[in-house]
Order: structure tokens, then C-alpha cells, then sequence
């Protein structure tokens, strides 16, 4: 089984490079679950992107002052420059983003943006919408309900995957593989990432030798209703605070604006932190309060959030909503350059969460990923087209490893546990270090390879986070554990 591309993973940045992959190419897209099950049908808030050029200078910088200085500005620009081209692709394309009874779209603002230049779709389902759009769009097969175990890689290149499909191990061969595999949700007690973001593709790198870059960064979304008895939580969009939605304690007072000037406008990091500082110091809840809003416009702007609230028993908007932050999105990854392509291994990508192009640096700007994913996946593709020749074929044995083991699956629940209490939102040198032997730990126990992946991504994230003593962005480290 032969293909020109295979391409890992089938959520927007997947996708999205599938569609720039011409039919007359033999491409196969693999996914681990049912396609919904993946990070982009859950991104509720919209997609940026610089509304004009001259808009572009500005969404450079709200970028680079997010990423807290540890942008490539080079990716940066490269976004912004590229962002109006990938919206009117897909408005050309027949995807309909929200807009006013004249037809002009409209535009919202989000935490740490200098203006209005989020587009949404669907109201608080942007993600889900594009997903489904793209969907409907793609040219090429899908394997389904199969998990790439393994890359195929000799002396420097790649030659394909091994797939383990009904419980079988086999390799499908190609030219190229895009991974787009997505984050590592799964690795935290709390997150709001779809069940199945494991974190295979960051460990199985690992296990090849493939260098994982800025894994200390992981973003954590300060707004999330987080008491459910499913491990991922339900995210409350940060245009909900971008539109008028309130912070506040447990006796109506905004406490934010004693962290920030900008209060709920105040980047990601600084709220999630904000939230858990004044927690630990008066031992109050948090509460989102949405009173703001208007009834009808609440439930036409935020349909999915407002019958979810209303599922849980909230009387949305006039009933505030008790939050907390949440595991939300892996800004360090797999390193790739900006065509997407993996540095020393010819033949392979990265596109989307799973890649660091070094675009959101220290700390993602709101709502770039989906625009990210856009742009460096269709770079990628092109980049692909671009090859001149078809690699000599090179037939691997299929090594069928054990999976997972009796006593893995409480292994990795207390890999969760490791996870949140030690590497999240506000970490210490000695909480750290306590994971790192936790972790160090189950990895010299008997285990399956896809308990292994999880490890070892785990402990990518927090070697870079004991490398890096200084609190930068999302990645918060303080003297002593509060």
C-alpha cells in the first residue's frame, strides 16, 4: 500500500491540507476515532486573522506582545501575511462565517487583540462548523478507528507509518506524511480537549529521535466549567469576556483589575494565573457572570454554550457559572520550519497543534490556532507539490509491539493526577523534579507502547520546564509550592 501523502489526523489543519492536495494524488487520511473526535469540533470562540493590510502590522504585534518575546517574528508575519488569502479561500469555497442582515461579516474582539478581528461561525461553534465544512470538501479516502503506532524511518527519511487497525499492526507506505495529530490534552486531569488527544505523535518523536521544541509552553483556558465527572470540561469561550461577560468572586467583586489594567481583557495566562493566585489567597470561588448579555442575542451568539449551561441546570445568562482554568492548548510541539516541514527527516511534517513553528511563543494570542492551522497546513501541501520526484521504495518489517498492558489504564490516571497537580498552571522546581521521578518511574515499569508515547511526551514537558527557571508567558514558576 503505496500513497503519495498520508496525512495524520482529520481536524482543520489535516484537512485543510488534504483539500490542497490535487485528486490525481494518491492520499490517505488517517484518524484515530470518529473524525468529530478531534480538537478543532471543539474551538468555539472564532478565527482570527489581520482584517486588511493594514491591519497586519497590528496582529503582528498583539502576537508578539502575547508570545511574551519568544515568537519567531518571521512566523509570525508569515501568519498575519497569509491570514485574509486563507478566509476568502474558504468564503470562496462556500463557507459561510456570521454576519449581519447585509452580508458583511462580523467582526468581534478578544482578550489581548488591539481590535475587532475575530470572525466566528455558527455563533460559539466556528470550529465545529469549518470542521464539518471541510469534511464535506475532502477529495481524498479516510482510514477510520486506526492509530499510527510507528514512522518509518531510515537514514534520515521517511518511507510512511505503521497503523494498528482492528487490533492488526501494518505499514502503509508514502512519500510524504503529514502529521496533524493535534495536542496532549489527554495527559491532565482537567482539560477541554477531545477525549482521544493523547499525545502519541509528541512521544512516538521522541522514541525516533525527532526534537520536540518549547513543551514547557502549554496553555492553560481560564474559563472552563470544570465540574462534570467526564475528564474533558466544558470550555466558555473567551468571547464571552470579549463581549461583556464579567470575572468575578463569590461577592460580585472583579477582582482581575487587581492583576491586570485590561481585567477579563487581560491575556490568557494572566487570568488563569489571576484566578488561581486570588483562590489560594481568600479561598473564594470564581464565578463567570454573563448578565450582561441580552437573552435572545446570548442564545443566537452562543447557541451551543447557552443549552449546554441550560443542560447543567444554569438559568443562562441572568445565573452567573462557577469556573476554573483548564488544560486547553499545546503551544510547544513537534519543531517544524514554516513550510511545516521536520528538520533532518526528509519527507515528514507537522502542521497545526501538534507543530511548533514558533508562532505563539510563550503564550498563544486568542483564537490564531485555527488560523495557524490554515495557514502552515496549506504550506505544507504546496510544499509537497513542489518535490520533483517519487522516493525510492524501502519495505520495513511490521513490528507488532504490545499496545497496552493489565494496569496501564490506572497508570495513566495517575499520570493525569502527576500532570495537573505538578506541571499546570503554577509550577516549582520542587514540584517538578517530583514528577520528573514519577514519571521516570512508570517508564521503567512493564507498560504498552501507547501508555510509553504518553510518558514520554510527559517528560519532554517537564525537562523544558525545569530547563527554564524563569517564569516567561503561560509557563509560571514560582519559589516554593503555595
Amino acid at each position: 500500500m503505496k500513497y503519495d501523502v498520508i496525512i495524520v489526523g482529520a481536524g482543520v489543519a489535516g484537512l485543510y491540507a488534504a483539500l490542497h492536495l490535487p485528486r490525481d494524488k494518491k492520499v490517505l487520511i488517517i484518524n484515530k476515532r470518529e473524525t468529530f473526535k478531534c480538537n478543532s469540533f471543539y474551538a468555539q470562540g472564532g478565527i482570527a486573522l489581520a482584517v486588511d493590510s493594514d491591519d497586519i502590522p497590528l496582529h503582528v504585534k498583539d502576537t508578539l506582545d502575547a508570545g511574551a518575546g519568544l515568537c519567531d517574528e518571521e512566523a509570525v508575519r508569515t501568519l498575519s501575511e497569509n491570514s485574509r488569502e486563507a478566509i476568502d479561500n474558504l468564503i470562496k469555497l462556500g463557507f459561510e462565517f456570521d454576519s449581519d442582515e447585509e452580508g458583511n461579516l462580523l467582526y468581534t474582539k478578544e482578550a489581548a487583540h488591539s481590535k475587532n478581528r475575530i470572525l466566528h461561525a455558527g455563533g460559539d461553534a466556528t470550529g465545529r462548523c469549518m470542521h464539518h465544512f471541510l469534511l464535506s470538501k475532502n477529495p481524498h479516502p479516510m482510514l477510520g478507528d486506526a492509530r499510527v503506532v510507528d514512522l518509518l524511518i531510515k537514514d534520515g527519511e521517511c518511507y510512511g507509518v505503521t497503523v494498528l487497525d482492528h487490533r492488526e499492526s501494518r505499514n502503509i507506505y508514502a512519500d510524504s506524511v503529514i502529521l496533524a495529530s493535534g495536542g496532549v490534552g489527554s495527559l491532565y486531569e482537567y482539560h477541554t480537549n477531545a477525549p482521544c488527544i493523547s499525545a502519541d505523535m509528541q512521544g512516538l518523536c521522541v522514541m525516533k529521535g525527532i526534537e520536540l521544541e518549547h513543551m514547557e509552553m502549554m496553555q492553560f483556558h481560564p474559563t472552563v466549567f470544570v465540574k462534570s465527572e467526564y475528564a474533558q470540561k466544558l470550555l466558555l469561550t473567551e468571547a464571552l469576556r470579549g463581549e461583556g461577560a464579567t470575572v468575578e468572586d463569590e461577592y460580585g467583586r472583579r477582582f482581575l483589575f487587581d492583576y491586570d489594567e485590561r481585567g477579563e481583557l487581560a491575556s490568557r495566562d494572566i487570568v488563569s494565573k489571576a484566578i488561581y493566585d486570588y483562590s489560594k489567597k481568600t479561598g473564594l470561588k470564581t464565578y463567570l457572570n454573563l448578565s450582561n448579555f441580552e437573552y435572545h442575542y446570548f442564545t443566537l451568539r452562543f447557541p451551543n454554550i447557552f443549552k449546554s449551561l441550560q443542560d447543567l441546570g444554569f438559568d443562562v445568562p441572568a445565573q452567573r457559572v462557577p469556573i476554573s482554568p483548564a488544560f486547553h492548548y499545546a503551544i510547544g510541539g513537534i519543531k517544524s520550519d514554516l513550510h511545516g516541514r521536520v528538520p533532518d527527516v526528509k519527507g515528514l511534517y507537522a502542521v497545526g497543534e501538534v507543530a511548533s513553528t514558533k508562532v505563539h511563543g510563550a503564550n498563544r494570542l486568542a483564537s490564531n490556532s485555527l488560523l495557524e492551522g490554515l495557514v502552515f497546513s496549506k504550506r505544507a501541501a504546496l510544499t509537497i507539490l513542489d518535490l520533483p520526484s517519487r522516493k525510492k521504495f524501502i519495505e520495513f518489517d511490521v513490528v507488532d509491539d504490545v499496545m497496552s498492558l493489565q494496569g496501564d489504564k490506572e497508570k495513566k490516571n495517575q499520570l493525569r493526577r502527576i500532570m495537573w497537580e505538578n506541571v499546570s498552571i503554577v509550577r516549582t522546581k520542587e514540584g517538578l523534579t517530583k514528577a520528573l521521578e514519577q514519571i521516570n518511574a512508570l517508564l521503567n515499569e512493564n507498560i504498552g507502547k501507547l501508555l510509553k508515547f504518553r510518558l514520554l511526551t510527559a517528560r519532554e514537558m517537564v525537562t523544558h520546564a525545569l530547563s527554564r527557571d524563569k517564569s516567561i508567558g503561560v509557563h509560571i514558576m514560582i519559589e516554593e509550592k503555595e
